[in-house]
Protein backbone atom coordinates (compact mmCIF):
# COMPACT_ATOMS: atom_id res chain seq x y z
CA UNK A 1 0.00 0.00 0.00
CA UNK A 2 1.04 3.42 -1.31
CA UNK A 3 1.47 6.56 1.21
CA UNK A 4 -1.23 7.86 -0.67
CA UNK A 5 -3.88 4.50 0.18
CA UNK A 6 -2.73 5.37 3.92
CA UNK A 7 -3.28 9.17 4.01
CA UNK A 8 -6.33 8.67 2.69
CA UNK A 9 -7.71 6.41 5.44
CA UNK A 10 -5.97 8.40 8.66
CA UNK A 11 -8.13 10.27 10.88
CA UNK A 12 -6.09 13.48 10.79
CA UNK A 13 -8.36 15.87 11.07
CA UNK A 14 -9.91 14.39 14.15
CA UNK A 15 -7.23 14.26 15.67
CA UNK A 16 -5.92 17.85 15.58
CA UNK A 17 -9.74 18.69 16.57
CA UNK A 18 -9.00 16.17 19.46
CA UNK A 19 -5.68 17.93 20.15
CA UNK A 20 -7.00 21.09 20.42
CA UNK A 21 -9.82 20.45 22.80
CA UNK A 22 -6.97 18.34 25.03
CA UNK A 23 -5.85 19.46 28.44
CA UNK A 24 -2.92 19.16 30.61
CA UNK A 25 -3.70 15.56 31.59
CA UNK A 26 -3.86 14.35 28.10
CA UNK A 27 -0.43 16.00 27.43
CA UNK A 28 1.32 14.62 30.75
CA UNK A 29 -0.07 11.15 29.43
CA UNK A 30 1.53 11.74 25.77
CA UNK A 31 4.80 12.60 27.24
CA UNK A 32 5.05 9.69 29.83
CA UNK A 33 5.11 7.12 26.89
CA UNK A 34 8.88 5.95 25.50
CA UNK A 35 6.95 5.39 22.19
CA UNK A 36 4.76 8.21 20.70
CA UNK A 37 1.72 7.02 18.42
CA UNK A 38 0.30 9.64 16.03
CA UNK A 39 -2.59 10.98 18.65
CA UNK A 40 0.38 11.56 20.83
CA UNK A 41 2.00 14.03 18.31
CA UNK A 42 -0.91 16.06 17.91
CA UNK A 43 -0.83 16.25 21.81
CA UNK A 44 2.41 17.49 21.68
CA UNK A 45 1.38 20.19 19.39
CA UNK A 46 -1.86 20.93 20.73
CA UNK A 47 -2.55 24.49 22.38
CA UNK A 48 -2.16 23.43 25.57
CA UNK A 49 1.39 22.18 25.43
CA UNK A 50 2.39 24.91 24.52
CA UNK A 51 2.50 25.68 28.46
CA UNK A 52 4.94 22.71 28.63
CA UNK A 53 7.14 24.54 26.31
CA UNK A 54 10.37 24.48 28.25
CA UNK A 55 9.56 21.17 29.72
CA UNK A 56 9.29 19.89 25.55
CA UNK A 57 12.49 22.20 24.87
CA UNK A 58 14.57 20.28 27.76
CA UNK A 59 13.65 16.09 26.39
CA UNK A 60 13.90 17.69 22.77
CA UNK A 61 17.45 18.91 23.31
CA UNK A 62 18.75 15.85 25.30
CA UNK A 63 17.52 13.53 22.90
CA UNK A 64 19.07 15.32 19.88
CA UNK A 65 22.37 15.57 21.88
CA UNK A 66 21.96 11.60 22.31
CA UNK A 67 21.45 10.78 18.56
CA UNK A 68 23.56 13.38 17.04
CA UNK A 69 25.26 14.85 19.33
CA UNK A 70 26.35 18.96 19.23
CA UNK A 71 26.73 19.24 15.48
CA UNK A 72 24.87 21.20 13.08
CA UNK A 73 25.44 20.18 9.44
CA UNK A 74 25.64 22.73 6.96
CA UNK A 75 23.93 23.24 3.05
CA UNK A 76 23.83 25.58 0.02
CA UNK A 77 21.27 25.50 -2.68
CA UNK A 78 22.41 26.14 -5.36
CA UNK A 79 19.06 27.46 -8.30
CA UNK A 80 19.93 26.06 -11.80
CA UNK A 81 17.02 27.53 -13.45
CA UNK A 82 14.01 29.52 -12.11
CA UNK A 83 11.84 28.92 -15.58
CA UNK A 84 9.14 26.57 -14.11
CA UNK A 85 5.33 25.60 -16.21
CA UNK A 86 3.42 25.57 -12.56
CA UNK A 87 0.77 28.11 -11.57
CA UNK A 88 1.35 27.93 -7.90
CA UNK A 89 0.10 31.26 -6.25
CA UNK A 90 2.86 31.22 -3.51
CA UNK A 91 5.76 31.07 -5.49
CA UNK A 92 7.84 33.78 -6.81
CA UNK A 93 8.79 31.29 -9.78
CA UNK A 94 5.07 30.99 -10.44
CA UNK A 95 4.54 30.55 -14.48
CA UNK A 96 2.19 33.90 -14.87
CA UNK A 97 4.37 35.88 -12.71
CA UNK A 98 6.04 38.57 -14.69
CA UNK A 99 9.56 38.01 -13.66
CA UNK A 100 13.28 37.78 -14.84
CA UNK A 101 14.37 34.72 -15.66
CA UNK A 102 17.17 31.89 -16.75
CA UNK A 103 18.72 28.25 -16.70
CA UNK A 104 22.25 28.59 -16.12
CA UNK A 105 24.86 26.46 -18.50
CA UNK A 106 26.64 23.83 -17.45
CA UNK A 107 30.01 26.22 -17.04
CA UNK A 108 27.84 28.83 -14.84
CA UNK A 109 26.64 25.90 -12.64
CA UNK A 110 30.26 24.90 -12.00
CA UNK A 111 31.22 29.00 -11.52
CA UNK A 112 28.65 28.90 -8.77
CA UNK A 113 29.96 25.46 -7.43
CA UNK A 114 33.25 26.57 -7.23
CA UNK A 115 32.20 29.75 -5.35
CA UNK A 116 30.17 27.85 -2.70
CA UNK A 117 33.29 25.50 -2.30
CA UNK A 118 35.73 28.28 -1.62
CA UNK A 119 33.20 29.26 1.69
CA UNK A 120 33.59 26.13 2.75
CA UNK A 121 30.36 24.18 1.39
CA UNK A 122 30.41 20.09 0.75
CA UNK A 123 26.78 19.48 0.45
CA UNK A 124 24.94 21.08 -2.19
CA UNK A 125 21.48 21.11 -2.68
CA UNK A 126 20.28 21.83 -6.79
CA UNK A 127 16.88 23.26 -7.29
CA UNK A 128 14.91 24.31 -10.31
CA UNK A 129 11.58 25.35 -11.27
CA UNK A 130 9.56 22.47 -13.44
CA UNK A 131 10.10 22.99 -16.97
CA UNK A 132 11.03 20.13 -19.56
CA UNK A 133 12.28 22.39 -22.25
CA UNK A 134 15.47 24.02 -20.07
CA UNK A 135 15.36 21.69 -17.07
CA UNK A 136 15.26 18.06 -18.62
CA UNK A 137 16.23 15.09 -17.30
CA UNK A 138 19.34 15.14 -19.51
CA UNK A 139 20.61 18.56 -18.42
CA UNK A 140 20.23 17.85 -14.42
CA UNK A 141 22.31 14.68 -15.16
CA UNK A 142 25.01 16.31 -16.41
CA UNK A 143 24.72 19.06 -13.57
CA UNK A 144 25.11 16.22 -11.24
CA UNK A 145 28.38 14.71 -13.14
CA UNK A 146 29.72 17.63 -12.98
CA UNK A 147 29.60 18.25 -9.88
CA UNK A 148 29.99 14.91 -8.54
CA UNK A 149 33.71 14.70 -8.04
CA UNK A 150 34.36 17.77 -6.22
CA UNK A 151 31.12 17.45 -4.23
CA UNK A 152 30.35 14.58 -1.58
CA UNK A 153 27.09 15.07 -1.43
CA UNK A 154 24.24 16.56 -4.59
CA UNK A 155 20.68 16.59 -2.96
CA UNK A 156 17.60 17.54 -5.60
CA UNK A 157 14.74 19.55 -5.25
CA UNK A 158 13.24 19.66 -8.69
CA UNK A 159 9.77 18.55 -10.48
CA UNK A 160 8.92 14.80 -9.45
CA UNK A 161 9.69 12.05 -11.92
CA UNK A 162 9.60 8.53 -12.05
CA UNK A 163 11.58 6.15 -10.99
CA UNK A 164 13.20 5.35 -14.22
CA UNK A 165 13.98 8.77 -14.35
CA UNK A 166 15.60 9.20 -11.26
CA UNK A 167 17.76 6.02 -11.38
CA UNK A 168 20.44 8.09 -14.49
CA UNK A 169 20.66 10.74 -11.50
CA UNK A 170 22.05 8.77 -9.01
CA UNK A 171 24.08 6.89 -11.48
CA UNK A 172 25.98 10.49 -11.97
CA UNK A 173 26.42 10.90 -8.63
CA UNK A 174 23.09 12.57 -6.68
CA UNK A 175 22.71 11.01 -3.29
CA UNK A 176 19.36 12.54 -1.89
CA UNK A 177 16.11 14.07 -3.06
CA UNK A 178 13.86 17.19 -1.21
CA UNK A 179 10.52 17.22 -2.16
CA UNK A 180 7.74 18.96 -0.32
CA UNK A 181 4.35 18.45 -0.47
CA UNK A 182 3.43 22.27 0.10
CA UNK A 183 0.12 21.72 2.00
CA UNK A 184 -1.28 18.04 3.33
CA UNK A 185 -4.69 19.77 2.46
CA UNK A 186 -6.40 18.74 -0.47
CA UNK A 187 -8.72 21.18 -1.25
CA UNK A 188 -6.07 24.34 -0.18
CA UNK A 189 -3.92 22.29 -2.63
CA UNK A 190 -6.07 22.39 -5.38
CA UNK A 191 -6.70 26.56 -4.95
CA UNK A 192 -3.05 26.76 -4.71
CA UNK A 193 -1.77 24.81 -7.85
CA UNK A 194 -4.15 26.25 -10.82
CA UNK A 195 -1.77 24.91 -13.32
CA UNK A 196 0.68 22.39 -14.56
CA UNK A 197 2.41 18.92 -13.46
CA UNK A 198 2.08 20.08 -9.87
CA UNK A 199 -1.93 20.27 -9.93
CA UNK A 200 -1.77 16.29 -9.54
CA UNK A 201 -1.69 15.99 -5.45
CA UNK A 202 -1.48 11.76 -5.59
CA UNK A 203 1.23 11.88 -7.29
CA UNK A 204 3.72 14.31 -5.83
CA UNK A 205 2.67 12.90 -2.55
CA UNK A 206 4.60 9.48 -4.03
CA UNK A 207 7.63 11.29 -4.77
CA UNK A 208 9.78 9.88 -2.03
CA UNK A 209 8.74 6.22 -2.58
CA UNK A 210 9.55 6.58 -6.16
CA UNK A 211 13.01 8.19 -5.39
CA UNK A 212 13.54 5.81 -2.83
CA UNK A 213 12.77 2.97 -5.27
CA UNK A 214 15.48 4.71 -8.00
CA UNK A 215 18.34 4.54 -5.29
CA UNK A 216 18.29 7.87 -2.65
CA UNK A 217 19.90 7.66 0.38
CA UNK A 218 18.38 10.37 1.51
CA UNK A 219 15.05 11.65 1.41
CA UNK A 220 13.33 14.77 2.59
CA UNK A 221 9.77 15.97 3.14
CA UNK A 222 7.82 18.80 4.47
CA UNK A 223 5.01 21.17 3.94
CA UNK A 224 4.74 24.83 3.43
CA UNK A 225 3.55 26.58 6.63
CA UNK A 226 0.92 29.32 6.03
CA UNK A 227 -1.12 27.32 3.56
CA UNK A 228 -3.44 25.37 5.59
CA UNK A 229 -3.84 24.52 9.27
CA UNK A 230 -0.23 24.67 10.90
CA UNK A 231 -1.16 21.63 13.08
CA UNK A 232 -3.13 19.64 10.31
CA UNK A 233 0.17 20.02 8.08
CA UNK A 234 2.50 18.93 10.92
CA UNK A 235 0.56 15.70 11.74
CA UNK A 236 0.41 14.86 8.01
CA UNK A 237 4.43 15.20 7.81
CA UNK A 238 4.51 13.00 10.97
CA UNK A 239 2.16 10.82 9.07
CA UNK A 240 4.22 10.87 5.98
CA UNK A 241 7.23 10.62 7.98
CA UNK A 242 6.07 7.29 9.73
CA UNK A 243 5.30 5.58 6.82
CA UNK A 244 8.44 6.61 5.04
CA UNK A 245 10.55 5.30 8.27
CA UNK A 246 8.62 1.82 8.37
CA UNK A 247 8.65 1.32 4.12
CA UNK A 248 11.81 3.04 3.02
CA UNK A 249 13.80 2.45 6.09
CA UNK A 250 17.58 2.21 4.35
CA UNK A 251 17.26 5.88 3.49
CA UNK A 252 17.73 8.51 6.05
CA UNK A 253 15.01 10.90 6.23
CA UNK A 254 15.12 14.92 6.90
CA UNK A 255 11.90 17.09 7.80
CA UNK A 256 12.43 20.88 6.73
CA UNK A 257 10.31 23.82 8.51
CA UNK A 258 9.59 26.62 6.06
CA UNK A 259 7.28 28.91 6.65
CA UNK A 260 5.92 30.83 3.73
CA UNK A 261 8.11 34.32 2.59
CA UNK A 262 7.70 37.63 0.54
CA UNK A 263 7.92 36.62 -2.75
CA UNK A 264 6.82 38.31 -6.74
CA UNK A 265 3.25 37.74 -7.28
CA UNK A 266 2.82 39.30 -3.56
CA UNK A 267 1.41 36.31 -2.12
CA UNK A 268 0.10 36.75 1.83
CA UNK A 269 0.09 33.69 3.91
CA UNK A 270 -3.64 32.37 4.58
CA UNK A 271 -2.57 31.18 8.26
CA UNK A 272 -0.69 31.94 10.89
CA UNK A 273 2.22 29.83 12.76
CA UNK A 274 4.19 31.82 14.86
CA UNK A 275 7.73 31.60 16.38
CA UNK A 276 6.50 30.34 19.41
CA UNK A 277 3.93 27.60 17.33
CA UNK A 278 7.70 26.70 15.28
CA UNK A 279 9.78 26.06 18.12
CA UNK A 280 6.79 23.75 20.10
CA UNK A 281 7.09 21.98 16.01
CA UNK A 282 10.93 21.21 16.28
CA UNK A 283 10.58 19.80 20.15
CA UNK A 284 7.26 17.26 19.09
CA UNK A 285 9.06 16.23 16.29
CA UNK A 286 12.44 15.33 17.79
CA UNK A 287 10.58 13.74 20.81
CA UNK A 288 8.47 11.95 17.94
CA UNK A 289 11.19 11.20 15.56
CA UNK A 290 14.45 10.62 17.27
CA UNK A 291 16.94 10.43 14.43
CA UNK A 292 15.13 12.18 11.78
CA UNK A 293 17.06 15.31 10.76
CA UNK A 294 15.52 18.60 11.44
CA UNK A 295 16.46 21.05 8.73
CA UNK A 296 16.11 25.19 9.28
CA UNK A 297 16.73 27.39 6.38
CA UNK A 298 17.60 30.91 6.09
CA UNK A 299 13.81 31.71 5.72
CA UNK A 300 13.96 32.57 9.35
CA UNK A 301 15.36 35.32 11.20
CA UNK A 302 18.62 35.09 12.53
CA UNK A 303 17.54 35.34 16.08
CA UNK A 304 15.08 32.62 15.77
CA UNK A 305 17.48 30.18 13.87
CA UNK A 306 19.89 30.53 16.83
CA UNK A 307 17.33 29.53 19.40
CA UNK A 308 16.21 27.05 17.86
CA UNK A 309 19.60 25.24 17.45
CA UNK A 310 19.53 23.26 20.94
CA UNK A 311 16.01 22.31 20.55
CA UNK A 312 16.75 19.90 17.85
CA UNK A 313 17.47 21.23 14.39
CA UNK A 314 20.46 19.00 12.90
CA UNK A 315 20.90 20.66 9.74
CA UNK A 316 20.91 24.32 8.33
CA UNK A 317 21.51 26.54 5.33
CA UNK A 318 23.51 30.02 5.28
CA UNK A 319 24.38 32.27 2.64
CA UNK A 320 21.78 31.53 0.75
CA UNK A 321 20.51 32.67 -2.16
CA UNK A 322 17.44 31.95 -4.02
CA UNK A 323 17.66 33.16 -7.54
CA UNK A 324 19.74 31.46 -10.27
CA UNK A 325 23.41 33.00 -10.42
CA UNK A 326 23.11 34.90 -6.91
CA UNK A 327 26.54 33.51 -6.15
CA UNK A 328 28.45 35.03 -8.72
CA UNK A 329 26.19 37.02 -11.42
CA UNK A 330 26.39 33.81 -13.57
CA UNK A 331 23.88 34.22 -16.64
CA UNK A 332 23.06 37.53 -16.25
CA UNK A 333 23.81 38.23 -20.35
CA UNK A 334 20.60 35.33 -20.65
CA UNK A 335 18.20 36.46 -18.79
CA UNK A 336 14.76 37.28 -20.12
CA UNK A 337 11.23 38.33 -19.25
CA UNK A 338 8.32 36.28 -19.27
CA UNK A 339 4.97 37.25 -18.82
CA UNK A 340 1.70 34.61 -18.61
CA UNK A 341 4.10 32.05 -19.97
CA UNK A 342 5.72 33.82 -23.09
CA UNK A 343 9.30 35.17 -23.19
CA UNK A 344 9.38 39.28 -24.00
CA UNK A 345 11.81 41.00 -25.12
CA UNK A 346 13.38 42.93 -22.18
CA UNK A 347 15.18 46.05 -22.58
CA UNK A 348 18.80 47.04 -21.32
CA UNK A 349 16.97 50.01 -18.96
CA UNK A 350 14.26 47.45 -17.62
CA UNK A 351 17.34 45.02 -16.28
CA UNK A 352 20.28 47.54 -15.72
CA UNK A 353 20.35 48.76 -11.35
CA UNK A 354 21.55 51.89 -10.57
CA UNK A 355 25.34 51.24 -11.50
CA UNK A 356 24.33 50.03 -14.95
CA UNK A 357 25.28 46.40 -14.89
CA UNK A 358 22.67 44.01 -15.41
CA UNK A 359 20.55 42.29 -12.33
CA UNK A 360 20.40 38.92 -11.27
CA UNK A 361 17.56 36.80 -12.32
CA UNK A 362 14.22 36.62 -9.92
CA UNK A 363 14.60 34.66 -6.88
CA UNK A 364 11.94 32.21 -5.68
CA UNK A 365 11.24 33.85 -2.54
CA UNK A 366 13.19 36.71 0.16
CA UNK A 367 15.59 34.98 2.89
CA UNK A 368 15.89 36.42 6.13
CA UNK A 369 18.79 35.29 7.78
CA UNK A 370 21.28 37.01 5.55
CA UNK A 371 24.50 36.15 7.77
CA UNK A 372 27.73 35.00 5.81
CA UNK A 373 28.22 31.07 5.95
CA UNK A 374 31.20 32.07 8.10
CA UNK A 375 29.31 34.22 10.58
CA UNK A 376 27.05 31.49 10.78
CA UNK A 377 29.51 29.13 11.25
CA UNK A 378 31.03 31.05 14.16
CA UNK A 379 27.47 31.57 15.61
CA UNK A 380 27.19 27.40 15.86
CA UNK A 381 30.42 27.27 18.11
CA UNK A 382 29.76 29.98 20.22
CA UNK A 383 26.80 28.06 21.28
CA UNK A 384 28.94 24.95 21.81
CA UNK A 385 28.06 23.43 18.38
CA UNK A 386 30.43 22.14 15.71
CA UNK A 387 29.62 23.35 12.02
CA UNK A 388 30.18 20.21 9.91
CA UNK A 389 30.67 21.43 6.48
CA UNK A 390 31.24 17.68 4.56
CA UNK A 391 29.76 14.17 6.93
CA UNK A 392 29.88 12.27 3.50
CA UNK A 393 32.32 10.42 0.57
CA UNK A 394 31.00 8.72 -2.23
CA UNK A 395 34.19 6.59 -1.34
CA UNK A 396 32.19 4.87 1.50
CA UNK A 397 30.33 2.92 -0.83
CA UNK A 398 31.95 2.41 -4.19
Amino acid sequence: MSFVAEFNSLPLQSLVEKSKAAGAAVVRESLSKSKLSLADFANLISPAASEFLEHLGRRSHAMTKQRFGKVIRLFAPLYLSNECINNCSYCGFSRDNSILRVTLSLDEVRREADELKSQGFRNLLLVAGEHPKFVSNNYLRDCIAALHDEWPSVSLEVGPMEAEEYRPLVAAGADGLVVYQETYDRDVYAQMHTAGPKRNFDWRLETPERAYAAGFRRLGIGALYGLADWRFEALSVAAHADYLLRNCWKAQLTISLPRLRPCAGEFQPLTQMTDRDLAQLVCALRIMFPDVGIVLSTREPAKLRDGLIPLGVTMMSAGSHTEPGGYTGAGKEKIHQTVRGRIVEVGASEWANENGRATNATGQFEISDDRSPREVAELIRKLGYEPVWKDWDAALTN
